[in-house]
């Protein structure tokens, strides 16, 4: 279902499409081309930040540091793909990508963290954000993932990696 943005003056002339099977908004450009989309959890959760006082407005739960390691993942299709990712929490990771995947995509992934970097460790995922090209906040394109089922243990080795990363 496309909606048009008419009465805002810098965005006039582009639309939404609502995909309510996958729960997906895509910003559509003024040709009707994809500029972007997002899940409709992580804009529930943007509207739910600006409900709290100014100094809290970040989304994540779990503190995330930038890092590089590798990580493996397959898309519901079947398609497999390796990877670098660059940054990590204990809610989720970004992994770089030229073609990121669709927001709401399911991921089975495997990752290594880099004091084991033979060691893969499982997780399944899906895809919360699509940075299609980089910007200020990501040094290059890809997909934020957010982790649905991690082992406790697993979860637990990232957040010990991300305390033992952090500045004090």
């Amino acid at each position: 279902m496309k909606f048009p943005v008419s009465s805002s003056l810098r965005h006039k002339g582009k639309a939404f499409d609502l995909d309510a099977a996958r729960e997906v908004i895509t910003l559509l450009g003024i040709n009707g081309e994809p500029i972007g989309s997002l899940s409709w959890d992580f804009i529930i959760d943007q509207i739910l930040a600006y409900r709290k006082p100014q100094a809290s407005r970040e989304t994540r739960n779990d503190p995330r540091v930038t890092i590089t390691f590798g990580v493996k993942y397959i898309a519901p299709e079947g398609q497999q793909f390796e990877s670098r990712a660059s940054g990590i929490g204990g809610g989720g990771l970004f992994i770089e990508s030229l073609r990121p995947l669709p927001v709401g995509t399911k991921l089975a992934l495997e990752f290594s963290l880099p004091e084991h970097p033979s060691e893969w460790l499982p997780a399944k995922g899906l895809v919360a954000w699509v940075c299609p090209k980089a910007d200020q906040y990501t040094f290059s394109p890809g997909m934020g993932v957010r982790f649905t089922e991690i082992n406790p243990d697993i979860r637990n080795r990232v957040l010990e990696l991300v305390k033992s990363v952090q500045p004090v």
